[in-house]
């Protein structure tokens, strides 16, 4: 007969020790209704070192030696990481038709042959992957440098992203021509081609770390889809000015479907395209004092 630990119960005291302790971390903010979850999610965690109360996993994420390692675990434990290949179409083909070629004109008038692309909470590596399969379909980039940088906070999807090995639920909106140039069959799956994965690095990044956020360089666009609604007011608007850092004048930042900077940045202008609606940078000249950001 298989006996169940019992589950621990979380108390309001600890809810928000926990809350507080894990906001501070990395931003992901969670109200009084998600105590129910914590206590499902973390819980696990407890049984897992023998703990019995959520105070004490609170002190062992605190002051334990293997404290990193356990941060990043409970990350995978609170996030969501569902993805997949070509995801929201409308904004890829926005991308491809609108937003790159209007980096080209601006490069090539600037003598500059190079393309950076942040996949800012890149999860397991469908997005930048896909960003790459969409520039090697175009021939004018084949003499530029490019480079695509997919970030996240959680070590288990990229210890995915950087094995690119994927099963039947990532191709939902891949077209079969797509999956038969950029994949080879891997026992039941599909690997990412080389030629697809030598356009992409795949970093783990905070992105409430200022410090290694500043080390990224400069872009020419920014996709963090579906990401900042995990963060409150305060870390939406923290996040998004870094990104506004990050950008080169003119860049562009591309965020999910069903969200926006209303109420969070004014330093954007709001581009309506034929497909999407996507934030761009202003120009050198119309930035504060003419000073380049």
């Amino acid at each position: 007969m298989l006996f169940l630990s019992p589950e621990i119960k979380m108390d309001s005291d600890e809810f928000r020790l926990l809350r507080d302790f894990v906001y501070q971390h990395c931003g992901l903010n969670f109200t009084m209704d998600s105590k129910y979850l914590l206590e499902k999610r973390l819980g696990k965690r407890l049984q897992q070192h023998n703990l019995k109360t959520f105070k004490d996993y609170y002190y062992f994420l605190r002051y334990n030696p293997n404290k990193e390692q356990e941060l990043s675990d409970v990350v995978d434990q609170l996030t969501t990481n569902e993805t997949y290949f070509f995801r929201e179409d409308f904004q890829l083909r926005t991308f491809v038709d609108d937003i790159l070629p209007e980096i080209r004109k601006r490069k090539e008038k600037e003598g500059k042959k190079t393309l950076r692309i942040w996949s800012a909470g890149c999860s397991s590596g469908e997005e930048p992957y896909t960003l790459a399969m969409l520039l090697l379909d175009q021939p004018w980039l084949r003499s530029w440098q490019v480079e695509i940088i997919g970030t996240d906070i959680s070590q288990r999807v990229l210890h995915l992203a950087r094995e690119g090995v994927y099963g039947d639920a990532a191709f939902r909106s891949t077209d079969p021509a797509q999956k038969r140039r950029f994949f080879t069959d891997l026992d039941g799956k599909c690997r990412v081609n080389d030629e697809v994965r030598n356009l992409v690095t795949i970093s783990h990044l905070n992105l409430f770390d200022s410090s290694r956020i500043g080390l990224l360089g400069r872009m020419d666009a920014i996709f963090c889809r579906n990401v900042i609604i995990y963060f409150d007011h305060a870390g939406k608007k923290n996040v998004i000015d870094s990104f506004f850092q990050r950008l080169v004048p003119e860049g562009f930042l591309l965020l999910g479907h069903s969200e926006s900077l209303i109420n969070l940045s004014t330093s954007f202008q709001l581009r309506h395209f034929t497909h999407d609606m996507v934030y761009q940078k202003a120009g050198v000249a119309t930035l504060t004092g003419g000073e380049k950001r």
